[in-house]
């Protein structure tokens, strides 16, 4: 509706500066999105449009990083797509009744990961660099992880970067500027092939989509300034304040 259009716009700019300084901008956009009335898998797939630009600028500004381990980025991309679309596939084949009343769990899920993802990964890594000589079975066994991260963001955009990284640091990366830019890789590729999926199941609110996708451009370009003026850590906590209570609210909304 035209009236919810400005709206969407400023929840796209708040979350793309939110994703460029801290994280967890779906947690303004998705909930955004379904405030407007933007039917459920609908506003998951329009969240999952409007999110891409961020991921594609982000895994070019990480480029150089990237270049440094590109023997190993084919087999990122391939499982990528073949992980986001079949959580796509999975998303479009769920009733949109069952969708609605999963939302509560997957946000809870995303929130939990964002406030203890830093403790799992660092957790993570440090069991990494005890068993960093992997049998071929522990290999398998991290790629049919991956496989599972990008499945889920197929499926569920958000809390995508924060499991990629969890994986990243259990696979035995330790390059935080690696792990970030491996890490917005796998979520374009499983973005891109995830929108395709959308594109051609005509899903996509691209009215709604493309005023927050608008807000995420101008706040992701906004938060280069704001970065230096706010602290992360303060707006670390404010996404976790209103991640829980958007949680909240859609427990309360699905069940009451």
């Amino acid at each position: 509706m035209p009236t919810d259009l400005p709206i969407l716009f400023i929840a796209g700019l708040l979350g793309g500066v939110l994703n460029s300084i801290a994280g967890g901008g779906s947690f303004i956009t998705f909930p955004a999105l379904l405030l407007a009335g933007v039917p459920p898998i609908s506003a998951n797939a329009t969240n999952t449009f409007a999110s891409c630009s961020g991921y594609i600028s982000g895994t070019w500004a990480f480029r150089k990083e990237l270049q440094e381990i590109k023997g190993q980025l084919p087999r990122f991309i391939l499982i990528s797509l073949i992980g986001g679309i079949s959580g796509a596939w999975l998303l479009l084949q769920t009733p949109e009744s069952d969708f609605e009343t999963a939302v509560p769990w997957l946000l809870l899920f995303a929130t939990l990961l964002f406030i203890f993802g830093g403790q799992l990964n660092r957790s993570l890594r440090q069991l990494s660099t005890k068993h960093r000589h992997a049998s071929s079975a522990g290999a398998g066994l991290l790629t049919l992880l991956l496989l599972g991260v990008c499945l889920y963001g197929g499926f569920f955009n958000a809390g995508l970067g924060i499991i990629a990284l969890s994986y990243l640091a259990l696979a035995g990366f330790t390059d935080i500027n690696r792990m970030n830019g491996l890490k917005l890789l796998i979520s374009t590729f499983v973005s891109l092939i995830a929108i395709a999926m959308f594109i051609y199941d005509d899903v996509i609110a691209w009215y709604e989509g493309s005023m927050v996708l608008a807000g995420t451009v101008v706040g992701g370009y906004m938060a280069a300034h704001l970065s230096r003026s706010l602290p992360q850590q303060l707006i670390r906590n404010f996404v976790i304040v209103a991640s829980i209570g958007i949680t909240l609210y859609f427990f309360y909304d699905v069940y009451r």
